[in-house]
């Protein structure tokens, strides 16, 4: 049952975050709700607890990126609500895909608004001198200056990575 209510969510999730970046609290909330009443109906205070330390997990995970201004609340809630639904276990293995997929799609897009040569030029002067980029490389302020992309994306896939493939 969980696993029905976590894919439904994680597409809704998907789905609104790609077309208004935004991920709704109308979604994230009652998921939140559900996996600790789900749980605790199941297995009782241990499901409270499996609940509890599952939500504080995810919510743990991304709260210092979104005091920091790398992501928005609802990527917060969403992964709070995966712990919740799923467990500690199941949202730090999501937490690692995510990490990953999201730091392959940075990547991807620096190198696609950047461009190749620019992108190794800077990871060359970062790793020989030991700098950023704010030396002799400094890229011009435009609108290319600042990257973004909907960070669910990175969740969604992150989630269903470890619902295929479990933990490591």
């Amino acid at each position: 049952m969980e696993y029905i209510i976590l894919i439904i969510v994680l597409f809704i999730c998907l789905y609104t975050d790609v077309k208004s970046r935004k991920i709704l609290n109308i979604v994230t909330l009652p998921t939140i709700v559900f996996g600790i009443v789900y749980n605790i109906f199941t297995t009782g205070f241990a499901g409270f607890l499996f609940s509890g330390k599952g939500l504080l997990a995810g919510l743990g995970l991304l709260i210092i990126p979104y005091l920091l201004g790398g992501m928005g609340a609802g990527d917060v809630k969403l992964m709070a609500a995966i712990g919740a639904l799923m467990g500690t276990s199941f949202v730090f293995y999501s937490f690692i895909y995510t990490a990953i997929i999201g730091g392959v799609i940075a990547l991807l897009l620096i190198i696609k608004t950047r461009g190749f040569t620019n992108s190794i030029k800077s990871l060359f002067f970062n790793v020989v001198f030991f700098r950023s980029n704010l030396g002799s490389m400094v890229l011009p302020k435009d609108n290319k200056s600042s990257i973004s992309f909907p960070y669910g994306v990175a969740i969604v896939l992150g989630t269903l990575s470890t619902l295929i493939w479990g933990g490591f």
